[in-house]
């Protein structure tokens, strides 16, 4: 959206040049809000933390698809959706805090490119 097709057509076959722009705008925008929680993602969100912290929303998706199929069944109405989609989130704003480290568990503690504490403090 942010380019016009003819100047995105020259990045369409190269999947990391692509990945390379979504990381440029990903680290940019004002908030993110990450669809997967994988490396990439993880990356980003680290990399705004350390850049000067930068809102990071992480999605509630159980949640979310409730919230969905309410409004779609016209349940709840477009305010009553955006209100709920905001209260849900509200404490999901992902804010500087101190790396959970588990000795013994290493790949349940917090994934340091995310939660860079360590270089913050």
């Amino acid at each position: 959206m942010l380019l016009d097709p003819e100047e995105l057509q020259q990045f369409q076959n190269h999947s990391s040049q692509m990945a390379a722009l979504d990381f440029i705008v990903s680290t940019a925008s004002d908030i993110f809000i990450p669809t997967y929680d994988g490396n990439m993602a993880k990356l980003v969100e680290g990399h705004r933390r350390y850049r000067g912290y930068k809102k990071t929303i992480q999605l509630d998706r159980k949640t979310l698809v409730g919230l969905l199929d309410l409004h779609q069944n016209w349940t709840l109405s477009g305010d009553e959706f955006a209100a709920s989609v905001r209260q849900s989130h509200k404490g999901r704003i992902g804010q500087p805090a101190r790396r959970r480290v588990i000795e013994d568990k290493p790949k349940e503690e917090d994934y340091f490119y995310a939660n860079p504490h360590e270089c913050l403090v």
